[in-house]
């Protein structure tokens, strides 16, 4: 149950969505594969080993994974703000809640194999998610600091506090060149300079 469908709880200060679920899973699919990658890559820095963990549980990476598990079907949401958080990461904190409901129900040992072998090993290639970047705001920024351009990203937000949306523009030499959404100000300025990469055709990764 996504938080714009949620329910209250008499008698409590709280209602019903998948939120605490949420951060329960969160935790323990970033510790698993945190583990994971430490042991794989025994020779590797932290700053390696951050990233590569990042692109794994990034939002866009846990939304695409929960709609092929079909997890997608299953989510209660408000029906008329479909669009809007059909943008978001209603799909990936959905499968973060699935962990933590496996973890509570089935304990750790089970969670951890199934992380592994049903997620990871199924949907990340981990070879190509070494070798890709897809730090859309590094490139651009590199590419502003090799053609001597001036960036800057202007960030606003719209909506109510529980349903924040935000608006980046991505400004080169005072004019805007590209906009992105997001549900938050770094999903935003990603979104943006994915844009603008793909407007300049910056098709090879920056390493």
């Amino acid at each position: 149950m996504h938080t714009s469908a949620s329910k209250a709880v008499a008698g409590k200060d709280l209602r019903l969505s998948n939120e605490r679920l949420e951060y329960l899973g969160d935790a323990v699919l970033g510790m698993v594969v945190a583990e994971y990658l430490f042991k794989k890559y025994p020779y590797k820095d932290e700053g390696f080993l951050t990233e590569i963990r990042s692109r794994i549980v990034n939002r866009e990476s846990l939304n695409l994974v929960a709609r092929k598990l079909g997890l997608d079907t299953l989510v209660e949401y408000d029906p008329n703000r479909r669009t809007v958080l059909a943008r978001t990461s209603m799909y990936g904190d959905a499968l973060e809640a699935f962990v933590g409901a496996i973890y509570l129900d089935k304990g750790f040992p089970f969670t951890k194999k199934f992380i592994l072998k049903r997620l990871l090993s199924s949907y990340f290639d981990l070879d190509k998610v070494v070798e890709t970047n897809i730090n859309y705001k590094s490139q651009i920024i590199e590419w502003a600091q090799r053609e001597g351009r001036e960036l800057r990203f202007d960030v606003t937000e719209k909506g109510s506090a529980r349903h924040k949306e935000f608006i980046a523009e991505l400004v080169v030499d005072n004019e805007v060149f590209a906009t992105g959404t997001g549900f938050n100000k770094k999903k935003a300025e990603q979104s943006a300079s994915e844009k603008a990469v793909e407007k300049l055709n910056l098709t090879r990764p920056v390493s």
